[in-house]
């Protein structure tokens, strides 16, 4: 009975863990990037960055969708301002429902990725900042929220806003259903447990 109890014990552990663990993780080439595109801000009496969990996602699986385009490519990603300007992101769509990031609420926000050999932080950053294809973008106190993702010589930054078009808030979908039935699942387990 006592290895049953300490059985049921060791899974809601596990379900914890998996239930409050963080999947997001940044390498230290993103944060260093991270930091540096923050303080360009800085030196233009711009407000920091903050991260965004979803944003971060979805730089994630963009750099992931285009880590074998040469990098002499990179010119056919170049945003353009206003809603529609990251159309040419290959299968976006997907990468964003992945994510779990309403449609509606990308429209004002933007995706910069970059291509450099062995992401030299350095050269990634001189790319964000001395490039009017990248400035225009992270000029704009509009932009509130970034995340980061890389992937071999690419590094994808996705600019968010604090508006209701360019938060990449939730989608509202099955998955917050799973959630909730997840937790259920733990708190029976917990009554069980000290039953």
């Amino acid at each position: 009975m006592d290895a049953f109890k300490l059985g049921l014990q060791l899974l809601a552990l596990v379900f914890a863990f998996l239930f409050f663990a963080n999947p997001v993780l940044c390498n230290d080439k993103e944060d260093s990037v991270f930091k540096g595109i923050n303080s360009y801000r800085q030196t233009r009496n711009l407000p920091s960055l903050n991260r965004v969990p979803k944003a971060t996602c979805l730089a994630d699986e963009v750099a992931d969708e285009i880590e074998n385009v040469p990098c002499e490519n990179v010119n056919q990603y170049y945003p353009a301002p206003g809603p529609g300007g990251n159309l040419k992101i290959p299968n976006l769509q997907k990468h964003i429902d992945k994510c779990d990031i309403n449609i509606n609420t990308t429209t004002d926000g933007v995706i910069l990725p970059v291509c450099v050999s062995k992401l030299e932080p350095t050269i990634v950053l001189s790319n964000y900042t001395h490039s009017d294809h990248y400035t225009q973008f992270l000029n704009n106190s509009k932009y509130t929220g970034a995340g980061l993702g890389s992937e071999d010589d690419w590094m994808v930054l996705v600019l968010t806003t604090n508006t209701t078009t360019g938060s990449f808030s939730a989608a509202i979908s099955p998955r917050a259903n799973a959630a909730s039935a997840e937790f259920l699942l733990m708190a029976l387990l917990l009554v069980l447990i000290n039953y």
